[in-house]
């Protein structure tokens, strides 16, 4: 389903995170895997709570569409957990979730920027869109007029 893709980004950011912890590197310097892995799991959180909502899905098919990749996605979180608080400790377990909300909220940042740039545009071409209007129709009037 479109729900592999990030499953796979997943657990690939995963396997790169657990040889890196197993290598001793710290979390800043896997910040790359570690933002793709949970940015997949976000996405499948996402895309099971939509189809959950949807009123054009029955139970059925959100669950078995979603569900599963929810599942995946949440054994991936447990089993990093786990690899990260037995070779690592609780603490760099914290870092890891630190480092997580900071790149959530990078990303959410972003996303509104991005989001009052496309209605700054919208604004824009609105104006633009009205004043040539105007223009016409001023043009048409002194036509009307003159002839």
């Amino acid at each position: 389903g479109p729900l592999m893709e990030p499953i796979s980004v997943a657990v690939a950011a995963f396997a790169a995170i657990k040889s890196g912890v197993k290598l001793g590197k710290d979390a800043q310097s896997m910040m790359q895997d570690i933002g793709k892995m949970w940015g997949a799991i976000d996405e499948v959180r996402g895309e099971h709570r939509k189809k959950k909502k949807s009123p054009f899905t029955s139970a059925n098919e959100e669950a078995l569409e979603t569900f599963a990749a929810l599942k995946k996605a949440e054994d991936l979180e447990r089993e990093l957990e786990k690899v990260v608080k037995m070779t690592r400790g609780f603490y760099a377990w914290q870092d890891l979730l630190k480092i997580r909300g900071q790149i959530k909220r990078e990303r959410m940042e972003a996303e509104k920027a991005r989001k009052a740039k496309v209605a700054q545009q919208m604004e824009l071409a609105a104006a633009v869109a009205l004043f040539i209007t105007l223009v016409c129709c001023m043009i048409w009037g002194v036509w009307m007029f003159l002839t």
